[in-house]
C-alpha cells in the first residue's frame, strides 16, 4: 500500500526535526565541554600564586596576563558559554516535545490510513 503524499510530507517534517535536534544537541554538548575546560582553567588559577607569572593565547602567541584580570575574563566567559548552553538546552527541549508529537502523528495517521 503506498503511503498517502500528506504523511510522507510529515515524514520529511519529521526528519528534518531530527537533524535539527541532533544539531542542537552536538552544540550543547561543545559548549558543556568549553564550560568544563573553562572550569578546570579557574581551578588551576585559584591553585596559582598572586605573584606567579600567567599567560593566556591570543591566536598563535602567548600573551602575559595578571592573574586577576584572567581569573575575571575566565569566569564571565563561563557565565556566557551557560547562559548559550541554557538557550540550546531550551531549543533542545522544545524540538524534542515536536518531535514526539510529529512521531504519535505520523503513527496515528499510518494507523488510520490501514498503513503499518
Amino acid at each position: 500500500m503506498e503511503i498517502p503524499q500528506k504523511i510522507q510530507d510529515e515524514i520529511t517534517q519529521f526528519q528534518k526535526l531530527q537533524q535539527q535536534a541532533q544539531a542542537v544537541t552536538a552544540q550543547k554538548q561543545n559548549l558543556e565541554i568549553q564550560i568544563q575546560e573553562n572550569e578546570n582553567a579557574i581551578a588551576q588559577l585559584k591553585k596559582t600564586d598572586a605573584d606567579a607569572t600567567v599567560y593566556k593565547t591570543a591566536g598563535s602567541l602567548l600573551i602575559e596576563v595578571k592573574l586577576d584580570e584572567i581569573s575575571t575574563e575566565v569566569e564571565e566567559k563561563i557565565e556566557t558559554l551557560k547562559l548559550t548552553e541554557k538557550r540550546f538546552s531550551s531549543q533542545e527541549k522544545k524540538l524534542l516535545e515536536k518531535l514526539q508529537e510529529k512521531q504519535s502523528y505520523i503513527q496515528e495517521s499510518m494507523t488510520a490510513a490501514g498503513i503499518q
